[in-house]
């Protein structure tokens, strides 16, 4: 005999279903941002700042998250995005672009530099000395975010949000194989047709074919047939009492 089991609702499926894509989404947005802001700029050395003026506007306006690379001053060429400092030693940055280079007496390179937003270049050229980094990429609208938390909170995030990302992970694994488990087919058992016997008012156990015609040859001295010299009798089977 099969056992019956009831299924959900479309309705409740569609639910399960939408709060288990929102939770996937949610868990790759989340390790996304932590690989972005956090585990990338550790791993490769880089700065992070945040832009507060709207000099390069529209591409990087007030508030994008800045991931700054070390690079040598040999390498960088015109077009390419600055942070420098306003002064060597200040520790007052500016993110502009490259829009000249030049050599000073000394051999070293100069590079003038304006905001993509600015009318005009800034007013005076950048040494060496004062380059943080080249822009290696940006985010927008998280850099106020990112700058009120501090690279050290940031870093105790990320430990947190490793630690969450790994649990939740694990969460998800368990749910999954339960509800594997849970809507795997159970093999089905086909139903058996006892027939049990009578019971008559002697309390003999008997069939309907219990006496079925079954033929008895008996010798016959008294009888002559031309054929043959036996009577066929029917004999009754056995029952069990």
């Amino acid at each position: 005999m099969s056992k019956g089991r009831s299924n959900p609702s479309p309705a409740l499926r569609a639910l399960k279903f939408t709060g288990s894509a929102l939770s996937l989404v949610a868990m790759c947005a989340a390790a996304l941002a932590a690989l972005v802001l956090i585990v990338i700029p550790l791993a490769t050395g880089s700065q992070t700042y945040t832009v507060l003026t709207s000099s390069m506007a529209p591409n990087y306006a007030p508030g994008t998250f800045l991931v700054v690379k070390p690079i040598p001053a040999d390498q960088l060429k015109t077009g390419d995005i600055i942070t420098y400092q306003i002064e060597s030693g200040d520790p007052t940055v500016i993110t502009h672009r490259i829009i000249g280079i030049s050599t000073g007496q000394n051999g070293e390179r100069l590079f003038a530099t304006q905001g993509d937003n600015n009318d005009v270049a800034d007013e005076a050229a950048v040494q060496e000395a004062q380059i943080r980094g080249k822009l290696s990429y940006a985010v927008p609208y998280i850099g106020f975010v990112a700058n009120g938390l501090g690279s050290s909170e940031r870093g105790e995030i990320a430990q947190w949000a490793a630690v969450g990302l790994l649990g939740y992970g694990i969460v998800l694994l368990v749910r999954g194989g339960l509800e594997a488990k849970r809507k795997s087919p159970e093999p089905e058992v086909d139903a058996v047709v006892l027939e049990l016997p009578l019971r008559d008012d002697a309390g003999f156990h008997s069939r309907p074919d219990a006496f079925h015609d079954d033929p008895v040859l008996h010798e016959c001295d008294h009888c002559d047939h031309a054929v043959s010299g036996f009577h066929s009798a029917h004999a009754p089977k056995s029952v069990a009492v």
